[in-house]
């Protein structure tokens, strides 16, 4: 079994492959699981994409170099971003969902990505720069041990990255850590239901493809909820069907229709939370009364 720093290493690598790659064909996920098999019956050979990503180009702010197809939602187009609002973007890549999260937040608006890979870093900034942005930042660092001040956001977004992350309670934990009371998330993901065969599971590879670092939909919701957020709602649900020609490279054929008899899947969800306003992060109302012993 990996452990988390060589998860961490694994991930790295691969996404740092695909920074130095052109735009993405919309597969979504990463290089290795998320595209099927060449069916020449079906495609003349090519590439028959699975349903991860989903398309940003109708979204303001839509920047096709920085779009490498890896998220599996439209997080920022759920995240209810105000003009003025900081925006951080855990999981930045090439800076597709910071660049139209500046369209949201506008001039008077700050826009932060972070992210793990140093040549996604090299490629956001890269973009920032083309497009004069002047208030969209890209930061390097691990989402389990952000390297930005407490209390810094109004939003948070991320696409298909937590599930990535081996310690996912710290990551919420973190995440609620740099939010603003009263901010919140919108986070899309990769989560199951049921257990998966184990094949799909271990294979660090399909890691990568978003999969095998996935985990039960209850038991992400509780990560969220024991990190102290509330109001929490699932904005948006969809199936990930993989095809039996990728199911037959960690399956058998008696395994893959067990697999498409149970009630279990691999699904695509965005999920919306609070950090709340406590009483102690609320000012008190002022008053010329010293107590009850001196007020008349």
């Amino acid at each position: 079994m990996e452990t988390a720093e060589q998860i961490k290493e694994v991930v790295r690598q691969k996404y740092g492959a695909i920074a130095e790659q052109p735009a993405s064909d919309g597969c979504g996920c990463g290089p290795t699981s998320c595209c099927e098999p060449s069916r020449p019956e079906l495609d003349g050979g090519a590439n028959v994409p699975i349903a991860m990503a989903q398309d940003y180009r109708e979204l303001n702010g839509y920047v096709a170099d920085a779009d490498l197809g890896l998220g599996c939602g439209l997080p920022t187009q759920l995240a209810r971003i105000k003009p003025g609002d900081t925006v951080v973007d855990l999981g930045s890549g090439a800076g597709n969902d910071c660049f139209v999260a500046r369209a949201e937040t506008g001039e008077a608006g700050r826009v932060i990505g972070l992210d793990m890979t140093p040549a996604m870093i090299d490629r956001a900034r890269k973009n920032a720069k083309a497009l004069g942005y002047t208030n969209v930042e890209f930061v390097y660092g691990d989402i389990e041990d952000m390297p930005l001040p407490e209390n810094l956001a109004d939003v948070v977004v991320s696409n298909c990255v937590m599930n990535l992350v081996p310690d996912k309670q710290k990551a919420f934990s973190e995440t609620f850590r740099i939010l603003k009371p009263g901010g919140h998330f919108s986070i899309s993901d990769i989560v199951l239901k049921g257990d998966l065969p184990q094949g799909l599971q271990q294979d660090a590879e399909l890691y990568v493809g978003c999969v095998s670092g996935a985990i039960q939909k209850d038991a992400y919701l509780q990560l969220v909820k024991d990190s102290g957020f509330t109001n929490i709602q699932v904005q948006k649900e969809r199936e990930i069907n993989l095809p039996d020609s990728v199911l037959q490279n960690y399956l058998t054929n008696e395994e893959i229709t067990v697999y498409r008899q149970q009630e279990k899947g691999i699904y695509s969800v965005t999920v919306f939370a609070r950090k709340p306003v406590r009483i102690a992060d609320s000012k008190p109302a002022a008053t010329n009364c010293c107590g009850p012993d001196c007020c008349n």
